[in-house]
């Protein structure tokens, strides 16, 4: 396949999340291994500190969004970065499910692509159901379009009933 076949002018959304170690300094990691990759990120949202969601005996998180924007690899190109990234970051992928990580990049939406395969599923399967994930997408891009349930992210982030805190980090002391 030729170059300009692989890649094609786009917008996606990438969630970056840590629990382990320096958690800030793991998101900065991504985020310049993001561009090193040629990933054009536009935007970067606030760092939120969220609750662990479905294995909650673990450490809190730091997790925020960047949108990707411009000339993109094609969707399962580009999940293959982000995993690659992981594992440069050391990521290691154990036995418990959804359990503590030094680095998660989660691929949200791309355009309004719906994509089911065994390497990738776009939507991501619980974008619409996490409050860590709603609230720094709808910092970001309030208006982006869950292609599947034709909400909004702002509409979504309004509606979720995920009971999870999610506080905007660090947390600034009022004088």
């Amino acid at each position: 396949m030729k170059e300009d076949q692989q890649r094609k002018r786009a917008c996606a959304y990438v969630c970056i999340g840590s629990n382990m170690g320096d958690r800030a300094g793991h998101l900065l990691l991504a985020v310049r291994a993001m561009l090193n990759a040629a990933l054009p990120i536009s935007k970067l949202s606030s760092v939120y500190e969220t609750e662990p969601v479905d294995l909650r005996e673990q450490p809190e998180f730091l997790n925020m969004v960047a949108e990707l924007r411009g000339t993109l690899p094609l969707p399962e190109e580009l999940l293959a970065r982000l995993l690659e990234i992981e594992r440069q970051l050391g990521r290691q992928r154990g036995p418990i499910l959804r359990g503590p990580r030094t680095i998660d990049l989660d691929l949200l939406l791309y355009d309004d692509l719906e994509i089911e395969s065994q390497f990738l599923t776009l939507p991501h399967p619980r974008l619409h159901l996490r409050r860590f994930v709603l609230a720094p997408l709808a910092e970001i891009a309030p208006q982006a379009i869950h292609p599947t349930l034709k909400r909004t992210a702002a509409q979504l982030l309004a509606e979720v009933r995920d009971p999870a805190r999610v506080e905007v980090w660090p947390k600034r002391k009022m004088c």
